[in-house]
């Protein structure tokens, strides 16, 4: 996704392994509101990436069979994470960890070799939710052997929220922050709000011509599996990983875009979709998200009052 308003400051940088985009509706707030964001993206990163020995993530999983006390910001990730997998049923679940390290998703995207180097063998069906061992109000984790933690997606959900919330508190304006997808506005949005181009890549540079939608509140997320992909074994994986069988998913959609109150619930609805293939369209009728689904051929479906694609904007 990219986003688009009359006259905003923006700016894009690397992180998190993605893009970061910051749109402030007053220019003269853009550098305090980027301090809020490279803040927030930093503590982030501290607390929750597996692909740093040193975060509050990868030391609770090496210390698997140990309690670890941990860290409000990793808590409040972790009870989202949690959060996620009880309302989808297990369906967008953190301990998906194993699982993804055994498709070869084992260093970042950045570094992954595109080529085949072996077959790939399936960690099998994640431990699931009730297998961790969570005391919120002591902040003490214990994980048993075996069972690895993935934050991913919904900890950089999380993310943009934080900093959209903070941002727009801190600069006094409408805020828009945007991390590889996964887009969070807070303040007051611009004259019909902020206008964002869907596309299956975020990174893509110009945005005119695809369908957009005006966001004034709330959050928006795309989930895809045509960006994030390498190859083992000869099969073409990607990042989004079924929980009850270790593998990816069945290939139904190529690109879920979901509207929410929040970027965590967008997001965890349109990870959610891309796992249930066709199940997904009642699932999200029955929860009320508004949603375009893309198939693998290109065909597009939209429930719950997606409209209809129109296209223009500018980022």
């Amino acid at each position: 996704m990219t986003a688009a308003a009359a006259h905003p400051a923006s700016v894009s940088f690397p992180a998190l392994g993605t893009t970061a985009s910051l749109l402030v509706a007053d220019p003269g707030a853009m550098n305090v509101a980027r301090q809020v964001l490279d803040a927030e993206l930093a503590a982030v990163d501290a607390a929750c990436s597996r692909f740093r020995p040193d975060s509050e993530l990868s030391r609770c999983n090496a210390a698997a069979g140990a309690p670890r006390s941990v860290s409000a910001l990793f808590a409040e990730a972790l009870d989202v994470a949690l959060h996620a997998a009880e309302a989808t049923g297990g369906v967008v679940d953190p301990t998906v960890g194993t699982a993804v390290r055994a498709l070869g998703y084992d260093v970042t995207f950045a570094a992954l070799r595109p080529q085949d180097v072996g077959p790939v063998r399936l960690a099998g069906p994640s431990a699931g939710r009730r297998a961790v061992e969570w005391d919120r109000a002591a902040r003490r984790l214990r994980l048993p052997p075996g069972i690895t933690l993935d934050l991913g997606a919904t900890a950089k959900a999380l993310a943009a929220d934080r900093a959209a919330r903070r941002a727009a508190e801190v600069a006094g304006c409408g805020v828009l922050v945007n991390l590889g997808g996964d887009l969070s506005v807070a303040g007051q949005a611009p004259p019909g709000g902020w206008r964002v181009a869907i596309a299956d890549d975020h990174a893509a540079p110009d945005p005119v011509g695809r369908p957009t939608v005006s966001v004034t509140a709330g959050g928006l997320a795309t989930s895809g599996t045509t960006v994030r992909t390498w190859r083992r074994g000869g099969r073409r994986l990607h990042h989004i990983v079924d929980p009850a069988t270790g593998d990816v998913p069945a290939p139904v959609w190529r690109t879920v875009s979901v509207a929410a109150a929040s970027c965590v619930d967008a997001n965890t609805a349109s990870t959610e979709a891309v796992v249930l293939g066709e199940r997904a369209l009642d699932r999200l009728r029955r929860t009320g998200l508004p949603a375009r689904l893309v198939r693998v051929d290109g065909t597009v479906e939209r429930v719950c009052g997606w409209p209809e694609d129109t296209a223009g904007g500018a980022r």
